[in-house]
Order: structure tokens, then C-alpha cells, then sequence
């Protein structure tokens, strides 16, 4: 049996064929066509083209999608702003197949947990730094979700009280700090991304060194404050901004020594993630896979 797993991002769907050795058997990518409207039937089209290579029967499909699903995980229940029709769409109506619905970042940590980085954990936290900072929770081995469904946003922690408000209201949040959206704000203009302060950085420009060391330090003071909270053994970090290799993983490891609390030396794990843009779609057929063959799993 073959469980089939899809990410549906603003610009590309990806889809991936699991089967319940957890092995990656296709994988396939077709734009979104949100302009057109299309994502829908783009979505069917892509489960029946991986359904066909793959020739063996389906148990069930995984959705991985921004925004917070329903409490049954069955459709995204709060999304505003961006795929019309996706809010309260029910998928298992439409592809005639028990599908499950879960919020993209869940779905990522899914993936890391079942196959990747955070494989042995039990109690995980991952971190997504992009244009935002994306995050979930791993407690006990299974996804977290929390009451509404929407636990395991740290990217709005808050970092700095008298900050300016994310968009979720809160003041100076982890996004705020780190996040690829604010660059320009927190370099007063002189970079217009991450990649680009990186660059200065490696030069031996003071200037972008201080931006940059004082943005790792703050993400080691909120990743300490989440420890405390959560206790994991893993710390996953993944997104564009991990591209930075050990001129982030280095800081961040030496400022956690720092900040984090470690009774008898004992400390998180801090690792990359494994899986980059397929995360979504691999976490999302695990998840499935799981809720068919154990319903009573926590969501």
C-alpha cells in the first residue's frame, strides 16, 4: 500500500509517493496555478499522475497547506488572504479518498521526524527560516497541534517587548529578528536580503557582522526560552537562511551554551534539516499514513 503525499505552495505543487517503510518511491512537481484558479484540479491531476506510476493501491492522501486546519484535520479552516476557495474546501469529498489535512510546518517537522533529521526524537521543535520563521512540535513522537490547531508558530515568540508587531500582533518577534522579511529594516536598507548580508559578512564588513551576530543571538535567546518550555532533545533548522552553514550553526551553538539552561550538562541537539522543499509533501503522506492506520493518533 502507497500513501500519497502533496504540498501545496503559492507557486508549485509538489507530490510524493511513501509507502509504509516510509521510502520515497515518486515525487513530482506541476505549477500551482493560482491566477488561474486551478490549484484544485492541478492537485487531483498531479495525485492521479503519481497514482498511476506508482501501480499499487492507495491507503490515503496527505495535504500540506499554509494556514490552520479543522480540528479533524480535514480541511484548512483559516487561511485568509491567499488560495481563494481553500478555507473549509473538504478534500476527501472531492478526491473520493480518505485525505488528511494538516498546516505545512507540521508537516515538515512530519517528515523530519518520521525520516529525517529528527528521526530518533521524541520531543523535537523545528525552526523554518525564510522570509518568515516557520516552526512545530514534536512531543512524545507524534505532531503537536495544540488546541485550534495552531501550536508550533515560534517565529512569533516574542524576543523584544517594545518591538513593532508581526503579523500576528505580537511585538518583536523571532521573525522580526531573523526573518528574511525585515533584512532591509534591520540593515537600515543596506541589504535587501539575507544572502546578500551573508556575503558582506564573509568580506569582514563590520557592519553586516553586526547585524548578522546580533540576529543569531537573538534567534539562541528564543530557541533557549522554547527549551525551557518544551525540553526537546533535537533543535531542526531549516529554511533558506540554514543554507548559511556554519555561519549560522557555529554562533548558534556557541550563544545556546550561553543562554540555555543545561541541568547536569545535558542539552538539545541542534541539526539541519534533511528535506527541503519536498518536507511538506513527505511529512504530509506520513501523517496520513499514520491517522488511516491509527485513527485514535493524536492530531
Amino acid at each position: 500500500m502507497i500513501t500519497i503525499g502533496i504540498d501545496l505552495g503559492g507557486t508549485r505543487i509538489k507530490g510524493v509517493v511513501v509507502n509504509n517503510q516510509y521510502q520515497i518511491l515518486h515525487q513530482y512537481y506541476t505549477p500551482t496555478n493560482d491566477a488561474e484558479g486551478n490549484w484544485k484540479q492541478a492537485i487531483a491531476d498531479t495525485i492521479l499522475h503519481l497514482q498511476s506510476q506508482a501501480g499499487e493501491p492507495m491507503l490515503a492522501i496527505g495535504i500540506s497547506a499554509p494556514g490552520l486546519p479543522d480540528k479533524t484535520n480535514s480541511a484548512i479552516a483559516y487561511m485568509p488572504g491567499r488560495l481563494a476557495g481553500l478555507e473549509n474546501f473538504n478534500w476527501k469529498d472531492f478526491l473520493q479518498t480518505p485525505t488528511y489535512v494538516l498546516n505545512d510546518g507540521i508537516a515538515a517537522m512530519m517528515a523530519e521526524a518520521r525520516m529525517g533529521a529528527a528521526k530518533n526524537s521524541v520531543n523535537a521543535i523545528l525552526l523554518t527560516l525564510g522570509t518568515g520563521v516557520g516552526g512545530a512540535l514534536l512531543i512524545n513522537g507524534l505532531p503537536f497541534q495544540g488546541s485550534f490547531n495552531k501550536a508550533g508558530h515560534l517565529g512569533h515568540t516574542v524576543i523584544d517587548y517594545a518591538g513593532p508587531a508581526d503579523v500576528t500582533g505580537m511585538p518583536g518577534s523571532l521573525e522580526d529578528c531573523i526573518g528574511n522579511c525585515t533584512i532591509e529594516k534591520r540593515s537600515k536598507g543596506k541589504f535587501s536580503s539575507t544572502h546578500s548580508l551573508l556575503e558582506a559578512y564573509r568580506n569582514g564588513d563590520s557592519f553586516a557582522k553586526e547585524v548578522w551576530t546580533l540576529s543569531v543571538k537573538q534567534l539562541a535567546i528564543g530557541l533557549a526560552s522554547i527549551c525551557n518550555i518544551i525540553s526537546p532533545d533535537t533543535i531542526v533548522i531549516g529554511g533558506g537562511i540554514a543554507e548559511a552553514g556554519e555561519d549560522l550553526f557555529e554562533p548558534l551553538n556557541r550563544l545556546l551554551d550561553v543562554y540555555e539552561w543545561q541541568p547536569g550538562g545535558i542539552r538539545a541537539t541542534i541539526v539541519k534539516a534533511t528535506y527541503g522543499d519536498l518536507a511538506g509533501a513527505i511529512g504530509a503522506a506520513c501523517f496520513a499514513m499514520e491517522k488511516k492506520a491509527i485513527p485514535e493518533m493524536q492530531p
